[in-house]
């Protein structure tokens, strides 16, 4: 198997798991290893990772900033479905794994790679989105899952492999959870969370204060939307990415976005993740206060009997899949006429819906008022009820 191995792309984040992995695929295939870094918005993360790389034994190194077209092509998607596994989850890893391993797919293309590799464990959701979108993009490519591989049982092995190679890893023993960072989120398992009782510890967050320490002071933000994607923060148009950023900070600052929930993996166990999605989470909300007065009634209940179905999807790791890109289809069809602006008040964990305005909206004041109009006849309700009451009272009659 080895032998077929000619050259590898791996996904690399210079922490302690891909970083053990990159010497352990030069140690056990003996051959030439390009480590690929996707800069999606980890911030400082990427700061010396071409520097690491290359000292843990990378033969080529590939950073490509790829943080506009994961907002455009992969977040405002999903925030035009009003995307969420579960109830709480803003998908903000599900969405990035999919186009890192595009990235990869696209390395080894230019550089004669014949197989690549990627951090995931054999237990998690990630292994089987990294899979699917090698898959779907380059069938030929051979794929390397170590952790399915060696024999290393836990972090602790890895962190006692990385001392004995001189690798630097920034996880101890005194932090042993593992986080994952993004534009639109940071994700944080394992370690201290796996205790489900065990509240989160305050010095963990990185994007947001807490509620109780945010401002006392509401901060108001305006968004405009156009065919549902977010366009503009308070008049000021701005690129995906830096509306996605801005909100970060804006939200941030005020305790918003702080989720931890249990959820279902895909591989059939539970897992308890803890969220910090600041920009997303005010994106969702005044998304779905846009179509409140854009939507027409029926197209917004169809399309939400679909988005359990289409967020696990992507949860599931088939953002390459016919029946997504069917459904995204259908969902941006809807979306043509979500256009105007919303208001939002951002307060301590709070973000609250002010108000709402639109070109195309389908509210009217005169058709919604308790007062006299023209185009509402009061005494017509009593057919419509009578009407949609009839099956009720015939299986009551025949009950009798």
């Amino acid at each position: 198997m080895s032998k077929d191995i000619k050259k590898i792309v791996l996904a690399y984040s210079g922490g302690l798991d891909t970083s053990v992995i990159l010497c352990w695929l030069k140690e056990t295939y003996q051959c030439p290893v390009v480590a690929y870094s996707a800069d999606l918005g980890q911030g400082d993360e990427l700061s010396d990772v071409r520097e690491k790389a290359m000292t843990t034994g990378a033969d080529e190194v590939v950073i490509e900033d790829l943080k506009e077209e994961f907002v455009r092509d992969y977040v405002f998607p999903a925030i035009r479905a009003n995307a969420i596994y579960e109830s709480s989850y803003l998908l903000g890893t599900s969405l990035a794994r999919p186009l890192i391993a595009k990235g990869q797919v696209e390395t080894a293309r230019k550089t004669g790679s014949n197989a690549v590799s990627h951090g995931a464990t054999g237990k998690g959701n990630d292994q089987v989105r990294f899979e699917l979108a090698y898959m779907a993009m380059e069938p030929g490519l051979k794929i390397i899952a170590p952790w399915r591989l060696w024999d290393f049982k836990g972090r602790e092995d890895l962190i006692a492999y990385a001392r004995s190679r001189g690798i630097k890893v920034p996880v101890t023993k005194q932090r042993p959870y593992s986080s994952d960072r993004n534009l639109l989120h940071i994700s944080f398992e394992g370690g201290i969370l796996e205790d489900t009782w065990a509240e989160p510890p305050e010095d963990m967050f990185v994007l947001s204060v807490s509620p109780e320490n945010s401002p006392d002071k509401p901060t108001y933000v305006e968004i405009d939307f156009r065919e549902g994607n977010p366009v503009a923060v308070d008049g000021v148009a701005m690129s995906p990415a830096v509306i996605l950023a801005h909100l970060n900070d804006l939200g941030g600052k005020n305790g918003i976005g702080r989720e931890d929930m249990v959820e279902n993996r895909y591989v059939g166990m539970k897992s308890r993740g803890v969220y910090e999605t600041p920009g997303g989470t005010i994106l969702r909300k005044a998304h779905i206060a846009m179509e409140t007065i854009t939507l027409d009634r029926e197209v917004m209940h169809i399309r939400d009997s679909l988005i359990p179905r289409y967020a696990e999807m992507i949860y599931y790791g088939y953002w390459f899949s016919p029946e997504r890109e069917m459904l995204q289809k259908l969902i941006d069809e809807s979306q043509k006429v979500v256009n105007g602006t919303v208001r939002l008040k951002l307060y301590k964990g709070n973000c609250i819906v002010t108000g709402r305005k639109s070109e195309s909206s389908l509210y009217h004041p005169e058709f919604a008022t308790f007062e006299g109009d023209e185009v509402y006849n009061q005494k017509d309700a009593a057919g419509f009820i009578r009407l949609n009451g009839l099956r009720l009272k015939i299986a009551k009659m025949l009950k009798k």
